[in-house]
This record gives C-alpha cells, structure tokens and sequence, in this order.
C-alpha cells in the first residue's frame, strides 16, 4: 500500500527554494541567449573591422605602388601592424595576391606558408566576406577580401583568412556575462529570502497564536504594525475572533452557572412551599396562596426550558415556517392589542403607527408574533416606572421596516454588539429580571427564516430602537 508524503516544509524554506530554482532556470535561459548574441553580434563586428582592414591596405598599396603592386619577398609593414584594427587576440593570415591567384605577400613566415597559388574560385566570387570548410570535420573560416585597382585595373586582392572559433572568442565579455548572471541570482534570492522572512513571520505568530486558543488559553499578543494590507487583516481578524472566542468562553462559563441558578431557585422555592404543605405548616388560604406561587414558579420553569427546546431547534433547522399572505397593518394591531391585554401593569404606554397605505407580507404570523411579543417585553422591562413604548411601521421600495422604539434607559454601549449573542445577558438585566440570554437571539433567526432581520437600531439614555424588516410582497 502506498503512503502519501505528508512532510511540511516551512513557509519560508518553501517560498524560497522555488523562487530560487525559477530563479536560476530563468538566468540560464537568458545566459544562452545573451551568449549567443554576444556571439553574433561579436563575429559581425569583427568580419566588418577585417573588411575594413582590406580595404584600407588596398588604399595604401595604391598609394605607395603608384597603381603597381608591391612585390617582397618579405613583409610589408603594414601587414603586421593590425593591431591598431582589431581587437582581439586572433592571428588571421593576411594574403597580398596577384590577379592571377599567385601569392605575393604574406603576415606569414615562408617555412610557414605552404601554399602559393590562392583558389581563383573564391577570388572571382562576387560577396567580399565568404564563409568556407575544407571539410565536414574541419572548423569552418572567413574569407574576407577587397580588391586592388586603380583606374578600372585590377591589379590584384588583399585577403584576410580567419578561424570562425578566433572571431567568436570573447572570454572577457563571457566572464563579464557570468558575474552579472551570478550576481542578479545573489541579489535575486537574498530579496526573496528577506521579503518571504517578512511574511511568512506573522503568519508563523498567528499559527502559534492558534495552538494556544486551541489549549484553552486566549491572551495572545500580535503584532499588528504591518504595512501590508493582507497581513494587517489576517492578524487583526485572528485578534478579534480571539477575543470574541474568549468571550463566548465567558458566556458559555456564565450560561452554565445562569442555567444552574434560574432552574435552581424555582425548583429550591416550589421544593420549600410544597414542603411546608406537607407538612402542614400552613393551612387554608396560606396553603392555597403557597400553592399558587408554587404553581408560578413551575410555569416560569416550564418557560425557560421551552425557550432552551425552541432556540436548539430552530438552530437546528428543525423548525417549519409556515408563510402565509397577512395585511402588515392588521397584524401589527392584532398583537399590540394582544399585548396590551396580557399587561398588568398600566404604567407603559403603547402607541401604533401604521401605514397610511396597507401593504401585504408573507409571513409566518405566530413567528412575528413571537418576535413583537419579545422585544415589548424587553422594552417594558428597560422602563422603570412610567414610559413609553411605539411601534411605527415604514416601508420603502423593498422591504417594509417596524420600528420598536421606547423611553427606558438603554444598553450600555459596550453590550451593543454581544446582545444578540446566545445566552448573553446584560449586567443590569441578569439581576432584575430571570431568563437564559435566549430572546434576542432567537427573534434574530426568526426574522431571518422569515426572509427579514432584526437588528439594533441605536440605544442611548433616552431610549432604544430595534428594527424588523421584512421583504414586500
């Protein structure tokens, strides 16, 4: 059975050794081809300087012949200072030819010279630069040769052979070549090598960062002054889901004791009245009374165990929506008034605004019931004392809005954003009134099955706002 390499490599190591080999392998390619060029541009500079070379001696043999020819046996002078011409450190052989082929003078010793007639077929040719090979192993040469005339007389050639391998040779350029290849491959990996450091560091941070939320422990400390925009949001990101981990860490540590301590009172208060009723310590009308609260409790109890049902059911997609067409103005009566009835306490005072022109929902009535029912209530149990609570239905050209707007004392702005977190419940809340931090979330993804949303408006000292939405018909 084969087993598939799971080897990790580092980030940097990573980035590095491919950059590096691309590097390298884009290098070489450019190196053969600069070399390449080099080499032809070099033998045609070279062939050009040859062929200016010719044609300069022929001048000069005019000149001193007064249109004749110099026959020597020895050299002439001006075949062996070339130097002033070319500029590499080849030998080429320099011919002086008379117009029957015969060779006259030479840049080459007589022991040396071993021919002395020169090939008539490559004299008479028209091109003055001829590339030629004695055979098909021999290294090929360039002829290169001007003739000598003077008023319409050819009185004979001068003629430069050369190796092709001596007119290519540029090791200086080559050297040259390779320490700037070497060179841009030093600079090349050592500023991918700094730049991948850069990177791949916070990226290590955030990876340990993630070992450690991972073992329970969220006081991290990140970095965060960094220029690059992707790296900036990937460490602040991390930092805030941290710090939001660690939060519902403390909410999951306060549901628990909350949890314990709502089931508990209930259960501990109907435990001790039905007790005392056992054992007959209160009789009559104190016994129907102890009854009553007991009965109470356990309806309070049976509430929040409900609540616990439904939110993991609907979190759970368990639960159906039945949408239906409704009037938004008629069922937003409908539950003011049935709330309104539900309410002993006559202090709050309700007021409905609806629209001037009734609008048609889909929607699931009992659900946006159960959403109104619970934000009245919150906005009832914010009031101390005599207030206000209005409801104002708005619409625009896609959705239609209702505003729950009351005159209680607010949410402190650092709950603002946790207040639709499950099981979160406020400071000044958890005290004053029972319950699980389930109502907020749970009319959120209510709204949400009904194609709407609910959100926070604004919440000050004056007062707080949440706002339903939900799409038109």
């Amino acid at each position: 059975m084969f087993t598939k390499n799971n080897k990790r490599v580092s980030l940097l190591r990573y980035w590095t050794s491919r950059y590096l080999i691309t590097l390298c392998v884009g290098l070489v390619v450019i190196a053969i081809i600069s070399a390449l060029w080099i080499r032809h541009t070099t033998l045609e500079n070279r062939l050009n300087m040859i062929q200016f070379m010719t044609e300069e001696m022929a001048d000069r043999f005019v000149d001193m012949s007064e249109g004749r020819p110099i026959q020597r046996e020895d050299n002439p002078g001006f075949l062996t200072d070339r130097d002033q011409f070319m500029n590499f450190e080849g030998d080429p052989s320099i011919y002086i030819i008379d117009p029957n082929g015969r060779i006259l003078s030479s840049n080459r010793p007589r022991e040396r010279t071993t021919i002395s007639q020169f090939p008539l077929s490559i004299l008479e040719k028209e091109e003055t630069v001829q590339k030629l090979r004695f055979d098909q192993e021999a290294q090929p040469f360039y002829v290169v040769k001007t003739a000598i005339s003077t008023q319409d007389i050819l009185l004979g050639w001068v003629v430069i052979v050369e190796s092709e391998q001596n007119l290519t040779q540029v090791n200086q350029e080559y050297r040259q070549l390779s320490i700037m290849i070497f060179s841009l491959a030093l600079l090349g990996w050592a500023a991918i090598y700094f730049q991948s450091r850069r990177l791949s560091n916070p990226i290590k941070d955030v990876a340990k960062a993630a070992k450690q939320v991972q073992e329970g422990d969220y006081d991290i400390v990140l970095r965060e002054d960094f220029k690059e925009q992707e790296v900036y949001e990937l460490v602040h990101s991390f930092k805030e889901m941290s710090n939001r981990l660690q939060q519902l860490e403390a909410l999951r540590t306060q549901l628990l004791a909350g949890v314990t301590h709502e089931l508990k009172t209930p259960v501990t208060s109907i435990s001790g009245l039905l007790q005392a009723l056992n054992d007959d310590v209160v009789t009559g009308e104190d016994a129907k009374e102890f009854l009553a609260i007991s009965l109470n409790e356990t309806t309070k109890m049976k509430k929040m165990v409900e609540d616990l049902l439904d939110f993991n059911s609907f979190a759970a997609n368990a639960v159906n929506v039945s949408m239906e067409i409704h009037s938004i103005n008629e069922l937003m009566l409908d539950f003011t008034r049935h709330w309104q009835v539900t309410q002993e306490d006559q202090n709050i005072e309700l007021t409905l605004k609806n629209l001037d022109h009734d609008r048609e929902v889909n929607v699931d009535p009992i659900r946006l019931q159960q959403i109104m029912t619970n934000l009245l209530n919150n906005a009832k149990q914010s009031i101390e004392g005599k207030g206000s609570i209005d409801v104002i239905v708005h619409e625009n050209d896609h959705q239609i809005s209702i505003y729950i707007k009351d005159s209680g004392s607010g949410i402190a702005l650092e709950e603002q954003d946790l207040i639709f977190e499950r099981f979160f419940r406020g400071e000044d809340k958890k005290y004053k009134v029972r319950g699980l931090g389930l109502g907020l979330p749970f009319s959120k993804m209510i709204a949400q099955s009904l194609g709407g949303d609910l959100h926070l408006k604004e919440s000050s000292s004056a007062g707080t706002v949440f706002v339903i939405t939900l799409p038109k018909q």
